[in-house]
C-alpha cells in the first residue's frame, strides 16, 4: 500500500482514543481561554482582509511547476478541515474550495507556535502568506501570519468528512454543508435554478409580485391548511396553500397582464420523499392566452433550467436519462387509463358505475365521490408512476378542476393539464374560469363533494368571486413545484436533499 505524501491533504489524521463530547467541549473551552490570554478573544475580531478565495488561489497559480515558489502574498480564510504534523499542514475550506496551509514548525517563533497548537478542527482561521506549489504538486499558502477568527466550541461530528447519520445531516444542515461537497452543490444548483427561472420570466415580460401568506380563507387548491390565530383581531388565519386567487386579482386590477410569484406555500399533510409541509411553488398567470400557452411556457422553463444547470436537454436521474427536448407528448387522462388498464371510464359517466368498474381493476374508492374523483384515483394508482419521460396529461375531469374552464363540446372535462416527469406531477395548469356565476356554482359543488372522513367542506372565497364579477380577461395559469424540479435536476432521491432546512420532528 502506498504511503500518503506528507504534504497531501488526503493524508489521514492520526487515530486517537475516543473522547466524550462533554470532554471535548471542555478542552476547546480551555483552549479558548488560553488563546484569549495570549492574543485576545477571537470573538472580538470584526473583520479579516481576505483578498482571495481558495478557488481563486488555485486558478491564479495553476501554472506553477512542482516545487516552484512565488513572491505573491495572499490573504485567505476558511474553516479548518484537517490538521497534520502538529499544525505543519492545515486544510481550510471556504465557499469555493479547499486549500492547504503550511507552517514550518522548526522555524516559526514561539508565540505563533503556541497559537498554532490552539487550532482545532472546525475553527475558522485567516492566513496571510506567499503561494507555492509543493514538490508533490499541491498549491499551498505558506502561513506567515495566522489569526484564529472564530473558535469552534462544539466538536465536529465524528465523520467530519462525510456525515453518515441522515437525521444529523438534515437536522444540522450547517454541519452537513461543511462535510459534504455534494450537499453544497445540490443546494447551490437549486438556488441557481430559481434564479434562472426568475430571469427567464423577467425576459418574457412577467412582473414578479407578492401575495399574502396569512389568509382568511385558504384558497386556490384543495389541501388541509395550517391554522394560526391573530390575537388583536381575535380571528383564525391560515397559512396559504396556494397563491392562485390573489395573483388573479392582481391581473383583474390591471397591475400587469403577466404576473408570477415564487414563494413558500404550506399544507398540513404528510411527509414523504416527495412531500414537505413547507414547499416552494412557482405560479404564473398571463391574460389573453389559454392552457396551450401554458404548455409552451412550462416546457420552455424546464428546458431552460436543464440547459442552465447541465448544458444539455438530457439529464440523468438515477438510472434514467430524462429528455427535455421539446415538444413533449400530450395524452388524455382517461385515454391513459384505458391504455394501461383496458378500462374506458368515458363509457361509465355515472359515478357509482365508475366506482364499480374501478373495483374490477383493484382500485377501491370512497362511497359518494364523483366520477372525476374516481378517474383521479384510478389514474393515481394505475398510471401516474409509469409516466417517466416528460408528458402533459390533458383533459382532466371538470369535477376535480373547479377553477378551470370546461370544453364547450365536452363539458365533462376541463381545459387543463398536469405535467409528469419520472412519475411525479411537476406542473398543473389550465385555461382559467372567468365566469363568476359558474365559478360560484363550481365552488358550491366542490364544497359538497365528499373528500376524506375528517375533511370539512372546502370554504368559498366570496372576495375572489366579487373580484371575478369585476371582470377577469381570458387567462392561462400554471403552478410548478420548485422542490420536485430541483430533485430531478440534481439527481436527489428525497425532497429533503433540496430543502436547506426540511421539517423535522424535534428530539425529545
Amino acid at each position: 500500500m502506498t504511503k500518503p505524501a506528507p504534504d497531501s491533504p488526503a493524508a489521514p489524521a492520526p487515530v486517537s482514543a475516543p473522547v466524550s463530547a462533554e470532554d471535548e467541549i471542555a478542552r476547546r473551552t480551555a483552549r479558548l481561554e488560553k488563546l484569549t490570554q495570549l492574543v485576545g478573544d477571537p470573538f472580538h475580531i470584526t473583520n479579516f482582509p481576505k483578498n482571495h478565495s481558495a478557488a481563486d488561489v488555485k486558478k491564479k497559480f495553476e501554472a506553477l511547476a512542482p516545487g516552484e515558489k512565488t513572491d505573491k502574498t495572499v490573504s485567505v480564510a476558511g474553516r479548518v478541515m484537517a490538521i497534520r504534523n502538529g499544525g505543519m499542514f492545515i486544510v481550510i475550506l471556504d465557499d469555493s474550495d479547499r486549500l492547504q496551509i503550511f507552517h514550518d514548525i522548526k522555524t516559526i517563533d514561539e508565540k505563533k507556535k503556541e497559537i498554532l497548537e490552539l487550532v482545532d478542527l472546525g475553527d475558522i482561521i485567516g492566513v496571510t502568506g506567499i503561494v507555492r506549489r509543493t514538490p508533490r504538486g499541491e498549491i499551498t499558502v505558506d502561513g506567515a501570519e495566522l489569526t484564529i477568527l472564530s473558535k469552534a466550541l462544539e466538536p465536529p461530528p465524528e465523520k467530519f468528512h462525510g456525515l453518515k447519520d441522515v437525521e444529523m445531516r438534515f437536522r444540522h444542515r450547517e454541519q452537513d454543508l461543511v462535510a459534504s461537497d455534494r450537499t453544497r452543490e445540490t443546494l447551490r444548483a437549486r438556488y441557481k435554478m430559481i434564479a434562472a427561472i426568475r430571469q427567464f420570466l423577467y425576459d418574457k415580460g412577467f412582473l414578479e409580485v407578492e401575495t399574502p401568506i396569512l389568509q382568511v380563507i385558504p384558497g386556490g387548491a384543495i389541501a388541509k391548511p395550517f391554522v394560526t390565530h391573530h390575537n388583536k383581531l381575535d380571528m383564525p388565519l391560515y397559512l396559504r396553500i396556494a397563491t392562485e386567487l390573489h395573483l388573479k386579482r392582481l391581473v383583474i386590477g390591471g397591475l400587469s397582464e403577466k404576473v408570477f410569484e415564487i414563494g413558500r406555500c404550506f399544507r398540513n399533510e404528510g411527509i414523504s420523499p416527495r412531500h414537505n409541509p413547507e414547499f416552494t411553488s412557482l405560479e404564473l398567470y398571463e391574460a389573453f392566452v389559454d392552457f396551450n400557452a401554458m404548455i409552451d411556457i412550462t416546457e420552455a422553463i424546464i428546458h431552460h433550467v436543464a440547459l442552465t444547470l447541465h448544458g444539455s436537454a438530457k439529464v440523468k436521474y438515477g438510472e434514467v436519462e430524462l429528455d427535455f427536448t421539446r415538444p413533449w407528448p400530450k395524452r388524455g387522462m382517461v385515454d391513459l387509463i384505458k391504455e394501461h388498464t383496458k378500462l374506458d371510464l368515458y363509457a361509465f359517466p355515472d359515478a357509482a358505475a365508475a366506482r364499480e368498474q374501478a373495483l374490477t381493476i383493484g382500485v377501491k374508492t370512497e362511497p359518494g365521490i364523483s366520477w372525476g374523483q374516481v378517474v383521479e384515483a384510478v389514474f393515481g394508482e394505475k398510471v401516474e408512476d409509469k409516466l417517466i419521460q416528460p408528458t402533459h396529461v390533458v383533459d382532466l375531469p371538470k369535477e376535480i378542476s373547479p377553477l378551470a374552464k370546461a370544453w364547450p363540446d365536452r363539458p365533462q372535462v376541463a381545459q387543463r393539464f398536469e405535467t409528469y416527469i419520472n412519475g411525479w406531477e411537476i406542473a398543473n395548469a389550465f385555461s382559467e374560469l372567468n365566469d363568476p356565476r359558474e365559478q360560484r356554482a363550481r365552488f358550491l359543488e366542490q364544497a359538497e363533494q365528499k373528500r376524506g372522513p375528517e375533511d370539512p367542506p372546502h370554504p368559498i372565497d366570496d372576495d375572489f368571486l366579487k373580484a371575478l364579477s369585476f371582470g377577469m380577461p381570458p387567462m392561462g395559469g400554471m403552478g410548478m413545484g420548485m422542490d420536485r424540479l430541483g430533485m430531478l435536476m440534481t439527481d436527489s432521491q428525497t425532497i429533503r436533499e433540496v430543502i436547506a432546512f426540511p421539517t423535522m420532528k424535534p428530539i425529545d
